[in-house]
């Protein structure tokens, strides 16, 4: 495996926990946050020209396969996997571009509201993540 290809997986991973972490803030993830994050995948992040085509279906096995992971193990809060997203992003903020970051919010977004709206766990981390993804571009 090459070095990019274990590069983007560790970046769709990562996606994958702040999904988690998103769907997560309420201490109750849902069917319907699986189903509408699987939805968005398709509809806006393998539709957007972020992921190339050989990288499709490894970037939503990646990003699926590690929220359905984090919530059948039940060992990581929604804090936890946030934090460690923030991370993640705090060392490789080249890889976050306006594109990336529009798509972000815009799927963490929808994850929050696809299961009777959001509620106020939901915009605290909603609005933690969009100042997150502001701090490169103010640098």
């Amino acid at each position: 495996m090459s070095e990019y290809l274990k590069y983007n997986i560790s970046f769709y991973q990562n996606l994958g926990k702040l999904f988690y972490a998103i769907a997560a803030a309420d201490k109750v993830v849902k069917a319907e946050e699986l189903t509408k994050l699987q939805e968005l995948i398709e509809n806006d992040l393998l539709t957007s020209h972020i992921v190339n085509a050989e990288s499709k279906a490894d970037a939503q096995n990646a990003i699926i396969n590690t929220f359905v992971w984090l919530d059948n193990d039940n060992e990581y809060n929604a804090e936890a996997c946030y934090n460690s997203f923030v991370s993640f992003l705090d060392e490789n903020r080249a890889l976050f571009s306006n594109e990336i970051n529009s798509v972000i919010m815009k799927i963490a977004g929808k994850i929050s509201s696809s299961f009777s709206g959001q509620n106020k766990s939901e915009l605290i981390m909603l609005a933690k993540l969009n100042l997150e993804l502001k701090k490169q571009h103010a640098d």
